[in-house]
């Protein structure tokens, strides 16, 4: 049986990745990514394709991620094409890339 959480208005969510939301410049950009190995600066996002066994593996890791980015309340585009998975992030809101996209990708690397 599932039960509901109701949180108080402010209240952070369990899990939250609760980082600054003011975007990045090209520098902390360029430090970010030398410490997120697989990840590259694509626009004002950033992506990383992982390839899987096969389909199943594919699904498995991608439903890992979506309870990661759920928890953080942040939420990365996914294309799945049968065994690879390429996710990006950006925060859509701050029109760019800010500290909430890199934190979870350190999260999601955490995976592999």
């Amino acid at each position: 049986m599932f039960s509901r959480v109701v949180l108080a208005a402010g209240e952070p969510r369990p899990g939250l990745v609760s980082v600054d939301v003011e975007l990045l410049n090209d520098e902390e950009i360029t430090a970010a990514l030398a410490g997120l190995p697989g990840w590259a600066r694509s626009g004002d996002s950033i992506t990383t394709t992982v390839e899987l066994a096969d389909f199943r593996a594919a699904m498995l890791y991608t439903g890992a991620v979506a309870y990661l980015a759920e928890a953080a309340n942040h939420h990365p585009d996914i294309l799945i094409q049968w065994n690879k998975v390429t996710l990006t992030l950006s925060t859509h809101s701050a029109g760019g890339l800010t500290g909430n996209d890199t934190a979870l990708a350190e999260r999601i690397n955490a995976l592999r």
